[in-house]
């Protein structure tokens, strides 16, 4: 089993006994998360690997003329998928996604960088844009933006608020309550642009 698999377990195992010694009651079997150390580690590789897939997959885009906005990957046993976003100043159509997939099919198919089965997929980056890397937070400061974090960060997993740039390697955000968020870069797992219509 590949790298790629291992990281698509949500849980290191399905059951695991719980005594209630503190309760003075018998054991039970729970089914809560498990989540140990080789699933973090399991998780943080994948998201270096994902890093300098990303970098090589720019070069290629780049080279057409196209921005390469960012890289998801999904991992799944029986359909992955490898979704990534280009964009360009006159925007995407189905052709240019259709020269970008024709290219970087050919890479992928020699560099060979994912094991197993994977689905390719080109999309321009759409109305809810995502945002990858800092220099997105910084474009686009002053849009509506929804966050949603790693970990809790004082007891929110998830953030919709006006993006206000970066500071360091934090990115900054006042939500709708009007309260400032200062929120490590690597803490964020998914941050989109809130439409605005």
């Amino acid at each position: 089993m590949n790298l790629w698999e291992r990281a698509a377990w949500r849980r290191q195992c399905s059951a695991y006994f719980k005594p209630d010694f503190a309760l003075g009651k018998p054991g039970r079997w729970s089914n809560k998360w498990a989540v140990g150390p080789f699933f973090i580690f399991a998780m943080i590789k994948m998201r270096q690997d994902l890093q300098t897939l990303s970098r090589r997959l720019a070069t290629v885009v780049e080279s057409m003329g196209y921005e390469l906005v960012g890289v998801e990957f999904h991992p799944h046993r029986t359909n992955a998928l490898l979704r990534v976003y280009i964009d360009s100043p006159s925007g995407i159509t189905l052709g240019d996604c259709q020269r970008v997939s024709h290219q970087l099919s050919g890479l992928l198919e020699v560099e060979d960088p994912i094991e197993g089965q994977y689905n390719l997929e080109i999309s321009s980056p759409g109305l809810e844009r995502p945002l990858f890397e800092a220099q997105h937070f910084v474009r686009f400061a002053g849009s509506e933006v929804r966050i949603q974090l790693r970990e809790l960060l004082d007891g929110r997993r998830k953030l919709i608020g006006r993006l206000l740039g970066m500071h360091d390697d934090d990115v900054m955000i006042i939500d709708n309550e009007g309260r400032e968020w200062r929120v490590p870069l690597e803490r964020i797992e998914k941050a989109r642009l809130v439409p605005e219509l």
